[in-house]
């Protein structure tokens, strides 16, 4: 049965998307078929940028500590940035360019300057390590790459190697300065920038999965603007919503930005929808839930967004009272579920700031599911319904027939915002999408009659720490690189704060003396941090095998977990 909130946004919906509404919805041939298509909205993201930021021109758009830039001020940064990229250091259309910073306004000004010279801006993980970055630069076949200091440090150590130009910027500067090192180069006003189109190719963002290596998911100017407008109807249905019942403030929207922008869900619902309805950006260069409440309560943040552990920690924080928050209106999470307590906590401890969840993935270019307010709290182990308009959502078995309501199956998500496919990557492209153009999430999960999701399982062998997803096979395969590992499997532990944790249990060859600790550092110089197991246990003895031969991992997982819960209570 609909709720009474759901009543009301589908009668939203249908003003804004229906005859003589804003956001016209038509249709497009795709996989032998119509699918639904925003239809006045721009081509490509070149457009989108310079038509929003001239309508909103000297309203704030970026905000990092004392740097305030309006939106006019962004985009003719954006503009000098792509002519220095084109006639300064050799860019041309569909060139992967790849983007290593830690969150700047510098960040958000080479991202679209990449965007407006025609180039594809590939985002590399920023927490990863040296010969992780240069891994996704040579995948990507990045022929330059703009750096912050420390990444650009990452990437100068001993035997890194990769193939691309590295620019070095020092985003502790101004704006101006801190770009200089692309600017200086050459390029000008005069510069003719491309033109480009709908099927020009924009972003590749990585995306860890089963198989190990993170995989390059690239993306076409289309299916990232369409994404965009698909979050444009929904913020546009929840404002038509607050404006009847006469809460819509004529305040300037803002959000904090505390979540890394290389990820879809600060690329894309987050950064990008905020040129079209004008929200101020605050830039959190580094999480901590006292300076994220003092930057709602300084910049008058109404909607904040994180991984769930964010908005948790803000809720517990005995600082919490110190701060008026009370311009936040939502606390918005995706990356990873809520406890169901935490969801009831946040709607009823928070005043009126309420709790709302996000499903999408990499693929999708982060559309997908969700779910607000009253519904959050009625079923806080949903993520809530198809999007609309654009997104179609199945349950489907592994041969690709859709299972009956109520039936547990992979979740697949089919919309004119999917990625193209894993750049050089035919196989896992051709695993990830069947033939009718669902792509397959790898989550286990399954509709209820309202059309709520519900995740229940992963099918992929990754583990979700904070949002972050992580390879159980990638960290499996630095432990082999130690010469003394016989047998390993990593898995996931269960943490209250971040959801999980990374475990491993290790047999070494006889006689060694390596211990967790020496794991731990031999681990650290090769993984990211947030990769590297927080527990390790080692083993006297090989480890148990299927009769396939495989290392019994769900017994193994049963077991440590088990034990990990015994210590953690200790």
């Amino acid at each position: 049965m609909p709720s009474a909130l759901d009543l009301r946004l589908e009668t939203a919906y249908n003003l804004i998307t229906g005859p003589g509404g804003p956001i016209e919805v038509g249709s497009v041939e795709r996989f032998g078929r119509p699918l639904p298509f925003i239809t006045n909205a721009p081509t490509n993201l070149a457009d989108y940028v310079a038509y929003f930021c001239t309508l909103h021109g000297d309203a704030t758009f970026l905000v990092e500590g004392d740097e305030r830039l309006s939106f006019a001020q962004v985009h003719a940064g954006a503009r000098k940035v792509a002519a220095a990229l084109i006639d300064g250091h050799g860019v041309q259309r569909g060139d992967r360019v790849a983007i290593a910073m830690r969150n700047a306004n510098a960040w958000c000004v080479t991202y679209l300057g990449v965007l407006l010279a025609g180039g594809c801006a590939t985002l590399l993980n920023g927490w990863w390590q040296g010969a992780e970055l240069a891994a996704g630069i040579e995948d990507a076949e990045a022929t330059l790459v703009i750096a912050d200091l420390p990444r650009a440090a990452r990437l100068g150590e001993p035997g890194v190697k990769h193939g691309a130009k590295l620019i070095a910027l020092d985003i502790a500067q101004p704006l101006d300065a801190a770009l200089a090192p692309i600017t200086d180069a050459g390029g000008g006003a005069d510069t003719a920038l491309p033109v480009l189109t709908g099927q020009d190719l924009a972003t590749i963002l990585f995306t860890s999965g089963s198989t190990g290596q993170s995989k390059g998911a690239y993306s076409r100017h289309e299916a990232v603007v369409q994404a965009i407008f698909n979050y444009v109807t929904q913020t546009a249905s929840i404002v038509h919503l607050l404006t009847e019942d006469g809460l819509m403030s004529d305040a300037q929207p803002a959000t904090l930005i505390c979540t890394p922008l290389f990820h879809v869900t600060a690329e894309i619902p987050v950064f990008l929808q905020s040129l079209a309805i004008g929200r101020k950006l605050v830039l959190m260069p580094k999480w901590s839930a006292d300076e994220a409440m003092r930057l709602i309560q300084d910049e008058k943040v109404n909607y904040f967004v994180g991984v769930p552990l964010m908005s948790y920690e803000i809720l517990i924080s005995p600082n919490r009272k110190i701060y008026d928050l009370s311009t936040c209106k939502s606390y918005a999470g995706g990356g990873a579920p809520r406890p169901p307590e935490h969801v009831r906590r946040l709607a009823t401890e928070m005043g009126d700031g309420k709790p709302l969840l996000g499903y999408g993935l990499t693929e999708t270019n982060a559309v997908g599911c969700g779910i607000i307010n009253e519904n959050y709290l009625e079923k806080p182990l949903s993520t809530g319904p198809a999007s609309k308009p654009l997104v179609d959502l199945a349950i489907l078995d592994d041969n690709g027939a859709e299972l009956p309501q109520g039936g547990v199956g992979e979740v697949c998500i089919r919309s004119v915002c999917n990625f193209e496919g894993y750049w050089n990557n035919p196989e896992a492209t051709k695993a990830a999408i069947f033939d009718n153009g669902y792509f397959r999430s790898g989550d286990l999960g399954y509709v209820d009659a309202d059309g709520y999701l519900f995740i229940v399982d992963r099918k992929k062998d990754i583990i979700i720490r904070g949002g972050e997803n992580i390879s159980c096979q990638e960290v499996e395969a630095a432990i082999y690189e130690h010469p003394e590992t016989n047998e390993c499997a990593v898995f996931g532990l269960p943490d209250e704060r971040l959801g999980e944790v990374v475990g491993a249990v290790i047999w070494m060859q006889p006689g060694s003396s390596v211990t967790a600790e020496d794991m731990t550092a031999f681990l650290g110089q090769r993984l990211a941090p947030y990769k590297v197991p927080l527990r390790t246990w080692m083993s006297n003895d090989a480890l148990p095998k299927l009769g396939s031969e495989k290392i019994d991992k769900v017994s193994l997982r049963a077991r440590y977990r088990e034990q990990y819960a015994v210590e953690v209570v200790a």
